[in-house]
């Protein structure tokens, strides 16, 4: 990968990928579905179901005021935003797992900002369940935050040992 054009293009060739899908995905079930209408794809197991979520993952800070909750959420995920671009420069380009991992969660963090901005809420519709016990609902944005972090901390456990035992 050749220097800082390589670097950024693997961080955000991913994130506008996933902002385009989730964007794509979450208009696509707008324009389909009723709020609350589920679509059961995999009987007792998957369903589509459009719900929006008021709060942050999984629901935290759902019943604040809107007037307080949208502003606080925004300003979380626009630090959040600057934190990741600071990380990005800092990791070697030659770790580009981690750098395209950055980009999926930069594009999930941007695709579910859009929608908090436009609507004070986030579009969810992919429904995880076994019988009654459901995971919160979630969307192509969330699923890019949490593959990425997951990739981010996997390379941080495998990083871990190699600087146990590296000369102080």
């Amino acid at each position: 990968m050749s220097g800082m054009r390589g670097k950024w293009g693997l961080t955000l060739v991913p994130a506008l990928v996933v902002v385009v899908l989730d964007q794509l995905t979450k208009a696509m079930i707008v324009a389909r579905m009723e709020l609350h209408q589920s679509i059961s794809i995999v009987d007792g197991f998957f369903a589509l179901t459009y719900v929006r979520n008021t709060g942050a993952a999984f629901g935290i800070f759902a019943g604040s005021g809107t007037a307080l909750r949208v502003p606080l959420l925004l300003a979380i995920a626009v630090l959040a935003l600057f934190v990741l671009l600071w990380f990005v420069r800092t990791v070697p380009a030659d770790r580009w797992p981690v750098i395209a991992a950055c980009g999926g969660v930069l594009g999930g963090a941007i695709g579910n900002m859009i929608d908090r901005a436009a609507y004070g809420e986030v579009i969810d519709f992919l429904d995880a369940y076994i019988g009654t016990y459901h995971w919160p609902a979630f969307n192509v944005a969330d699923m890019a935050i949490s593959v990425g972090v997951v990739v981010l901390c996997l390379d941080a456990l495998r990083g871990a040992p190699e600087a146990e035992h590296s000369p102080t």
